[in-house]
């Protein structure tokens, strides 16, 4: 008997992956899913005018382009780990573009041009992300360091602070050329100070007060909905006594939302529009495949990153045709997808059939908006980027990280963002080329003929154990994600409960290693295995020292290495392992790691 599958042709099941989630749709999981998008849309449609913003769009495109990549991403993806829209990063790199091309005027919006600009630039992301995955290249994205990722994110965090600031203080910034950078804006912000709007400047206040006690009170509601609700209610009902302040302007939303392709446009800016496509292209990879990971790790579970580049890439250029923005990973949308409860992909396809609908009752709504109560927000949503942590991580790691970390931010704020995504790279890329390395782990036990034997990857563990990992090779950033899932897997038996790392022959270790090395900390917390960690040599210890590493685990659990007595320290550590499983007879298992280079 054929199944419904096969009667597809082109096999549109395999293209379409959202096919066979609503072939197998059930009561409980729409629910679910439609519970999880309400949540989601709560948090987008500010989110979403917010973005627009940023980049210096009228809000209907943050709107649409939230709508549409949710959609269409939810049409092509295979995962529920990844909710597609605007982001800060995506925002603000678009607003680097109009500016470096002098489109950004006095108020720091897009001049009417830069609509013809925008569907090019979104149509050749998509197609670039399209190749990516038809040539099955997106795990190349692994050989882009966090260090740069970290610089650009606070670039950009940066950027997006210094541009909403005039809308906080209500100022009008003169310059004669376009304000395109950090530093300019900043400046020409510092010299208009001293016309700060009181009303406005009252507005941010009651913002920040009303939205922080929201944050700190109500944590799990849409606070920045909720926050904006109440301060166009409170400048509706008392604007004579607090006086002018700007509001957002209304968009019809009935009009036609369809984008213009002019392809004299194309020819005549083919140089902006390329560079910031590949730039967006490559943020949106780096972007939504690292919160899918992370998300996917914590579930227990993967993502397949050549289809999630296509949904990405299909997203992108539904937004080029239907007048939205630039769209990657949300990862604040995401995280509250899945704890909202989302069972499926779906829940994305909800989410942005409710956008829709939003859309279209907020066209004249939104005008009761104050500007500074949104910019406020902004500026709250901007500082959320800056990770001190990681800052202390990627500068403080190793040599090589801080020069990336230092070239990459510096470019970001002097330059442009997308100019700095690049010389990060080319700065990594020159650092780290030497050290390439491609571990792969082996599993090693007693067969039952009781010889020492590669064991199955299906082999389970019949009874608690603990587990000893040779961790032999370059753990620099492009081997830490292949580190991670490796070690992750071992991590996955629930019989595991003391999980032992050598690092005696662990070189080159970075940032970016030591962030997944946190990350496993965290996974096995959850799973109640202990981590302990032998055989560190003095760099090694160093550079987890400076990176707040050690601080955070126990010291009991770390043994570092001895010259003069080379199997004292796993001694130690098994000693300790003996003790966490006091009362569990556990079995001890050896892992070995076996390097090939290409």
């Amino acid at each position: 008997m054929t199944s419904g599958k096969d009667i597809w042709p082109f096999r549109f099941y395999s293209i379409l992956p959202i096919l066979n989630v609503l072939g197998s749709y059930s009561t409980s999981a729409l629910f679910a899913d439609c519970r999880a998008a309400v949540n989601v849309a709560l948090l987008a449609i500010p989110q979403g005018m917010a973005y627009a913003l940023v980049s210096g769009l009228p809000i209907k495109y943050g709107l649409l382009g939230s709508a549409v990549s949710a959609i269409t991403g939810s049409v092509f993806s295979r995962s529920k780990f990844i909710t597609l829209g605007p982001t800060n990063a995506t925002a603000v790199l678009l607003f680097g573009v109009f500016a470096s091309i002098g489109m950004i005027n006095q108020e720091g919006m897009a001049e009417p041009n830069t609509l013809l600009i925008l569907p090019w630039i979104l149509v050749l992301s998509g197609v670039f992300l399209l190749l990516a995955s038809f040539l099955k290249i997106s795990f190349m994205i692994q050989f882009v360091s966090r260090t740069v990722i970290t610089a650009y994110v606070t670039a950009a965090a940066c950027l997006i602070i210094a541009n909403q600031a005039k809308h906080v203080f209500g100022l009008e910034l003169h310059s004669e050329g376009a304000l395109a950078t950090f530093w300019q804006i900043a400046f020409a912000t510092i010299l208009a100070l001293g016309d700060i709007s009181g009303p406005a400047l009252f507005i941010s206040f009651l913002t920040a007060v009303i939205f922080l006690i929201l944050e700190f009170k109500f944590k799990a509601l849409p606070n920045v909905a909720i926050t904006l609700i109440l301060l166009a209610v409170i400048n509706f009902l008392w604007a004579d006594s607090i006086g002018f302040v700007h509001t957002l302007d209304s968009f019809d939303s009935s009009a036609a939302i369809g984008a213009t392709f002019n392809f004299d446009t194309l020819s005549d800016n083919s140089g902006p529009i390329i560079s910031a496509s590949i730039a967006i292209s490559l943020l949106c990879l780096l972007e939504g495949l690292s919160i899918g990971k992370s998300l996917a790790a914590r579930a227990g579970q993967r993502i397949e990153t050549n289809q999630e580049t296509l949904a990405i890439g299909m997203g992108n250029i539904g937004c080029s045709i239907f007048s939205g923005m630039p769209s990657s990973g949300s990862l604040t949308r995401s995280t509250l997808n899945i704890q909202s409860g989302a069972m499926t992909g779906a829940s994305n396809l909800w989410t942005g059939l409710f956008l829709v609908l939003g859309y279209l009752l907020l066209g004249s709504l939104v005008a009761y908006i104050p500007v500074p109560a949104l910019a406020t927000l902004v500026v709250f949503i901007g500082a959320s980027l800056i990770k001190a942590r990681q800052i202390q991580a990627v500068s403080r790691a190793t040599r090589s990280d801080l020069i990336t970390f230092t070239v990459t931010l510096l470019v970001g704020l002097i330059f442009s963002l997308q100019m700095s995504i690049f010389a990060g790279v080319v700065t990594s890329i020159l650092l780290f080329l030497r050290k390439v390395a491609e571990p792969e782990m082996v599993e090693y036990g007693y067969n039952d003929e009781g010889e020492l034997a590669e064991l199955s990857p299906k082999t389970r563990r019949p009874e608690p154990e603990v587990s000893i990992v040779h961790v032999e090779g370059e753990l620099f950033f492009a081997a830490a994600d292949l580190f991670y899932e490796q070690i992750r897997r071992v991590g996955e038996d629930p019989n595991l409960r003391v999980l032992i790392l050598k690092l005696l022959n662990a070189h080159h270790m970075d940032a970016t290693s030591v962030m997944a090395l946190e990350e496993l900390l965290d996974y096995l917390k959850e799973k109640n295995c202990h981590v302990l960690l032998c055989e560190v040599r003095r760099d090694v210890l160093r550079i987890l020292k400076n990176a707040g590493v050690l601080s955070r685990m126990n010291r009991k659990n770390i043994f570092p290495h001895t010259q003069s007595n080379p199997t004292l320290s796993t001694a130690k550590a098994i000693r300790r392992a003996k003790f966490l499983t006091t009362g569990e007879q556990a079995k001890v298992t050896i892992f070995a790691e076996q390097i090939s280079k290409n």
